[in-house]
């Protein structure tokens, strides 16, 4: 019971289950400077349980980008029934890569390729922890990003990168179909005029191409993300993942967020500029309603949440479809 929701509590959602936390699980990877670190939180009991990869952004906290954050995601995922994997990117102050290693500051590449070697061994991952082995539903994939963390889950769902400081690293296509969802969470928009001249000469990654982007994705942007220091183009930037794209079905637009999106990062956190309850939970509630029904096509709820939305939280958010 959380008594601070008000508007939002008309939202559906599935009655919490206990929910546990695994960390850390390490992955070691050849050709990786150093091991994948994860933090897994999934429901204590179940089985054939659907798996959210979830992506930290490039905040400037010290913990909240790595396995350690973004708590208000992972644990009400996991309360709703996913397993949530949540990897230690290269990017992460506390236990990312050193600072003059190549690919920084983003390691972008590095952060898709986190999610295909986990992946890639998800058997062994699930085999090494008493607590999960045989409960995970391996065909169904779901991946979710803030900040950063989207521009590196809409490459799995099949947006591609140019960087325009370097010439090998030109329409770069690293989608990954046994992703079968996504929800991106003020992700960064198109690069080239969109950007600032300080993003456009600092940030050269920020060049994506949402046209192959054809995996099915919420996206999920505050009408009052305003970034002057990354784009000229206020708000709307962050929602081009939703309007340039062939798999994006959905738009959630929070009615007065910020980049928090309420609070996604973690609870009482500096990086969020605009803590609210009411928010949050639209954010939480809304994108486990999305990946529930895209995995489940039996499943309505998302369906029932818009309804709610309109009918409760008109004042919070409102959803556009395709």
């Amino acid at each position: 019971m959380n008594n601070l929701i008000t508007s939002a509590r008309h939202i559906p959602l599935r009655e919490a289950v206990t929910a546990i936390s695994i960390c850390p699980v390490m992955l070691p990877v050849s050709d990786r400077p150093q091991p994948i670190e994860m933090r897994i939180t999934a429901p204590a009991a179940g089985d054939n349980l659907p798996i959210i990869l979830l992506s930290h952004g490039h905040g400037p906290s010290l913990y909240i980008p790595s396995m350690n954050g973004y708590g208000p995601l992972a644990q009400f995922y996991a309360e709703q029934g996913f397993v949530v994997i949540q990897p230690t990117h290269g990017n992460s102050k506390v236990a990312g890569f050193a600072p003059d290693a190549p690919g920084a500051p983003f390691f972008w590449r590095s952060r898709v390729e986190d999610f295909k070697n986990i992946i890639d061994h998800l058997s062994e991952i699930e085999a090494a922890q008493p607590t999960l082995a045989g409960r995970l539903d391996h065909d169904r994939i779901a991946a979710v990003g803030h900040s950063l963390g989207g521009q590196t889950v809409g490459m799995l769902l099949g947006a591609r990168l140019s960087d325009t400081a370097d010439l090998d690293a030109q329409d770069v296509n690293m989608q990954e179909p046994r992703v079968k969802v996504g929800v991106l969470l003020a992700a960064p928009g198109n690069g080239g005029d969109s950007l600032s001249d300080h993003a456009r000469e600092n940030y050269t990654v920020l060049n994506p191409d949402f046209s192959h982007m054809t995996t099915r994705t919420l996206v999920v942007a505050g009408d009052a993300d305003n970034n002057p220091h990354l784009t000229t183009r206020g708000a709307a930037w962050h929602t081009d993942p939703f309007h340039c794209s062939p798999g994006s079905d959905f738009l959630l637009t929070l009615k007065g967020g910020k980049h928090g999106l309420g609070g996604v990062a973690g609870y009482d956190a500096k990086e969020t500029d605009d803590e609210d309850p009411d928010r949050l939970a639209v954010t939480q509630r809304m994108s486990a309603a999305y990946l529930r029904s895209a995995l489940d096509e039996d499943d309505l709820v998302w369906t029932r949440a818009c309804d709610a939305l309109a009918t409760h939280g008109a004042d919070l958010a409102h959803v556009t479809g395709k």
